[in-house]
């Protein structure tokens, strides 16, 4: 079971959207897809699903092919968009029973899929009668009903409240064990608590694949320090063990040191030793929200 992207491209007229980008994702993973807005993350999801073509590259699914086979790679995959499309008018049971028909599902895998997801409250309501989080839940189900290997989920937890975000959490990692999951957000610790791995894409192009272990353990050190005057990049770059140094603003410093070792201490040295006095100075690793930084600006 795997879904293996290969050089494709989306282009509409002269704007690339997608430009030439490929990745293998394999069963048991959860995998955060993430860029800044107009990156081409929904673009790409789109044409994994089927939903648009793709101008060039190749995608299958589960050994199916995406431009022959585009049927029997729709049956394997389960997609909740951005926008999540549903039936207001129509109630949660008979809204499900109605994609049920369409898979040929038995309606007896609706009341488990309910279950599941955590509709059970809700179920006589109609579905413009729902809270987003319960809305949410109703598309979850929708791509869940027919059992898919594939799940793709773009912006799963927009809107939801912090209850139902670890919630729905939870939901993921479960359904995600022996699936193949595909998660689009821009909420980074939402990545670091569900996700094995990540795929950074930016201006159509991806710049990171990353497994989120490996990430956490070659956490560089950054320290935000702010001194009481400006001062040149080539003098700072005399602070020993330093690997980059970036002036966020004025006369704060954004200091990165690939080690574990507590450099506080080190700037603090520097800084007497060339009369300069530091207002404040902050500590923190190089996380996923770092990175994205480093690699989106």
């Amino acid at each position: 079971m795997s879904v293996l992207v290969k050089n494709i491209s989306k282009v509409y007229g002269t704007q690339v959207a997608v430009n030439t980008i490929s990745f293998e994702l394999k069963k048991g993973e959860i995998v955060g897809f993430l860029g800044p807005n107009g990156a081409g993350k929904s673009t790409t999801m789109k044409i994994i699903t089927g939903a648009i073509s793709a101008s060039k590259g190749e995608v299958s699914v589960c050994g199916f092919s995406i431009n022959d086979n585009p049927k029997e790679v729709q049956k394997r995959i389960g997609y909740l968009p951005e926008h999540n499309p549903l039936y207001l008018d129509m109630y949660v049971r008979e809204y499900l029973k109605f994609n049920a028909s369409i898979y040929k599902i038995p309606y007896s895998e609706v009341e488990l899929i309910i279950e599941k997801v955590g509709l059970t409250p809700e179920v006589s309501k109609k579905i413009n009668q729902l809270s987003k989080g319960y809305r949410q839940r109703v598309g979850l189900a929708a791509a869940l009903l027919h059992n898919p290997e594939v799940l793709i989920l773009d912006e799963p937890t927009t809107g939801l409240d912090p209850n139902q975000l670890v919630e729905i959490r939870s939901l993921i990692k479960q359904v995600g064990k022996d699936k193949i999951v595909l998660l689009s957000t821009h909420i980074m610790q939402e990545v670091e608590a569900v996700c094995d791995r990540v795929l950074l894409i930016n201006k159509g192009e991806l710049v990171a694949d990353k497994n989120l272990i490996e990430l956490k353990q070659n956490q560089a050190q950054i320290i935000e320090v702010e001194f009481d005057f400006k001062i040149e990049k080539q003098f700072v770059n005399r602070i020993q063990g330093l690997k980059s140094a970036n002036n966020i603003h004025d006369t704060i410093w954004e200091l990165t040191f690939k080690t574990k070792e507590d450099k506080r201490s080190t700037i603090f040295d520097f800084a007497q030793e060339n009369g300069l006095k530091i207002l404040q100075m902050n500590a923190k690793n190089k996380n996923l929200e770092s990175l994205f930084r480093e690699l989106t600006t």
